[in-house]
C-alpha cells in the first residue's frame, strides 16, 4: 500500500463505518441491560463489585493528571497533551458517574455513566491524532470531538425516551479508537514501545468488553466477581498502560 493510501485509510474506514451504521439502522439497548449479575450489598453498598471497582478509574485519572502537570516527566514539546488531559479528567468523571449508575441502575443514571466514557474516547482520539499528525488544531479537534461525544449520549437518551433507542453514535465513538489509533501510529512510524503499549491497552479493552457480555456467566463460574466488574478492572489496567507510556524511562 502506498503512503498516500495509508494516509487516507483512517478517513476511508471512518466514512465506511458511518455509512454502514446508517444502512444498518438503529441499534437499541439490550432489554435487560440493567440486570447485572452482582447484586450483593456489602458495607451498605449495593451491587458491591460493580460500584467499588470504579475506584481504579479515579486512581488512574489522578495519576495521569499528575503526570501531565509535572512538566519534567513529559517529553518537551510533546503533542496531544490536551487530548490526554480530557482523557484523564474523563476517567475521574467515569469513576463518579459509573459508581452513581451502578448504585441503582436505570436509564436516567446511565446517562452519567456514558457521558464520561464517550468523552474519554474523544480525548484519546484527539491525543493520538495530534501525536501522529503533529496537528496545530488540537483545540478545535478537542472541542469538536467533545461536543460529538456529548451529543452521542444525548442522542441515545432522546431516542430511548421516545421508544426507539439508538446507540449507533455512541458505539461508533467507542469503536473508532480501536481501529484509528493503530493506523495513525503506523502511518506516523510511532516508537515501537508506544505502539506495543497501545496495542496491549486495546487488547485489554476488547477483552473487557467481552467480559461485560459474559457478566452473568463469569459470576456463575467464579462466584465472587462478575463479568462487569472484570470489565472495570481490565479497562483500568488499559488506561494505566496509557499513562505509563507518557512517562519517559529516565524520569
Amino acid at each position: 500500500m502506498t503512503a498516500h493510501w495509508r494516509a487516507l485509510l483512517p478517513s476511508i474506514i471512518t466514512v465506511a463505518a458511518v455509512g454502514g451504521l446508517i444502512v444498518y439502522g438503529p441499534i437499541p439497548q439490550l432489554a435487560d441491560y440493567h440486570a447485572f449479575a452482582d447484586r450483593r450489598e456489602v458495607l451498605g453498598v449495593p451491587h458491591w463489585g460493580d460500584v467499588i471497582s470504579n475506584a481504579g478509574f479515579a486512581f488512574v485519572g489522578i495519576w495521569g493528571l499528575r503526570v501531565l502537570l509535572n512538566a519534567r516527566r513529559i517529553e518537551p514539546g510533546r503533542a496531544g497533551l490536551l487530548g490526554y488531559g480530557l482523557f484523564f479528567v474523563s476517567l475521574l468523571l467515569t469513576a463518579i458517574g459509573s459508581s452513581f449508575y451502578h448504585w441503582a441502575p436505570d436509564n436516567d443514571r446511565l446517562v452519567w455513566d456514558r457521558l464520561p466514557i464517550a468523552l474519554a474516547c474523544a480525548g484519546l482520539l484527539v491525543a493520538v491524532r495530534a501525536e501522529s499528525n503533529r496537528s496545530t488544531r488540537e483545540i478545535a479537534w478537542t472541542v469538536g470531538l467533545a461536543v460529538a461525544a456529548v451529543a452521542s449520549v444525548f442522542w441515545w437518551q432522546i431516542t430511548e425516551g421516545r421508544g426507539d433507542g439508538d446507540l449507533r453514535p455512541y458505539l461508533l465513538l467507542q469503536g473508532l479508537p480501536l481501529v484509528l489509533v493503530p493506523l495513525w501510529q503506523a502511518n506516523a512510524d510511532a516508537p515501537r514501545t508506544t505502539r506495543v503499549a497501545f496495542g496491549i491497552a486495546i487488547a485489554l479493552y476488547v477483552v473487557a468488553k467481552l467480559a461485560e457480555l459474559g457478566d452473568h456467566a463469569i459470576y456463575a463460574q467464579l462466584g465472587f466477581v462478575s463479568g462487569h466488574t472484570v470489565k472495570h478492572v481490565l479497562a483500568t489496567l488499559a488506561a494505566a498502560i496509557l499513562v505509563s507510556q507518557l512517562v519517559p524511562i529516565h524520569s
